[in-house]
């Protein structure tokens, strides 16, 4: 049984990756955004000062974030693809197969953690570029790394599950930006909780975003520190994964109605 849900999961992973590989065009059209913001938002804000942001430079503060905002904006527009597959029969054949329904969603994030992985490459250039003090010790690459993936997982499993709510290409356009732009603006992304109204605050403390931002800013930046511990913020993405995950693979069967 257990192999049974390996080999399925692998199995929808590799199919995805090679979609990837064979149009990698996405991907560098994605790459855009980080490198505006960094080069041209983060250039100016970094003249303004009074920003508590714990001696930082503000760029350096502000590349963790916007490495979030890229995993954030690539994965949220993930079921889209879902959608097409549906119009195109794909996913009628999928779920006849004896494969189990979650390995159909799981192997889908496991694809979408991969791109963002490559997407975590080109903010690490960028970053270099603009000579933002990066930390190199194996370690806190390893625990980014690891923190861009299950990053990656959790908005790309959103995004699935919002796909088979509205299960129309442009109907999930329009949710699709109505949502990103309130889950970057209401984390720690680009300013510090600290000088968020009260209001604000709470939404952030629910985001997941903040707590992707928040292991990032730790292990990425030489002199990062983030607000909560790394074993809570781990633990609070992984909870928010694993609740998607299920919420998602309940739904997913519902798409083809």
């Amino acid at each position: 049984m257990q192999n049974r849900y390996v080999y399925s999961t692998l199995a929808i992973a590799n199919t995805e990756i090679r979609k990837l590989m064979r149009d990698p065009t996405e991907l560098f059209s994605r790459a855009v955004q980080p490198v505006l913001w960094l080069a041209i938002f983060g250039q100016v804000f970094s003249r303004v000062k009074g920003i508590p942001i714990g001696g930082l430079a503000y760029l350096d503060f502000m590349a963790p974030g916007i490495l979030a905002q890229s995993i954030l904006f690539t994965s949220i527009f993930y079921g889209i693809a879902i959608i097409w597959e549906r119009d195109m029969g794909i996913v009628h054949k999928l779920l006849v197969t004896p494969a189990p329904r979650v390995t159909l969603v799981l192997g889908k994030a496991l694809a979408a953690g991969a791109r963002g992985l490559v997407q975590a490459i080109v903010v690490y250039l960028v970053a270099i570029a603009l000579h933002i003090g990066i930390r190199w010790d194996l370690d806190a690459m390893l625990c980014v790394a690891a923190a861009v993936f299950l990053g990656a997982c959790i908005f790309s499993t959103f995004s699935l599950m919002i796909a088979c709510l509205v299960k129309t290409r442009e109907k999930f356009m329009g949710i699709g930006q109505v949502l990103t732009m309130p889950l970057f603006f209401a984390s720690n992304a680009i300013y510090p909780i600290e000088i968020m109204p009260h209001w604000l605050k709470l939404i952030a403390i629910m985001n997941p975003l903040t707590y992707l931002v928040d292991v990032l800013r730790h292990f990425m930046i030489t002199g990062g520190h983030s607000n909560y511990p790394v074993v809570i913020s781990f633990g609070v993405m992984v909870t928010v994964f694993l609740v998607l995950l299920g919420v998602a693979s309940r739904l997913y069967p519902g798409l083809v109605r």
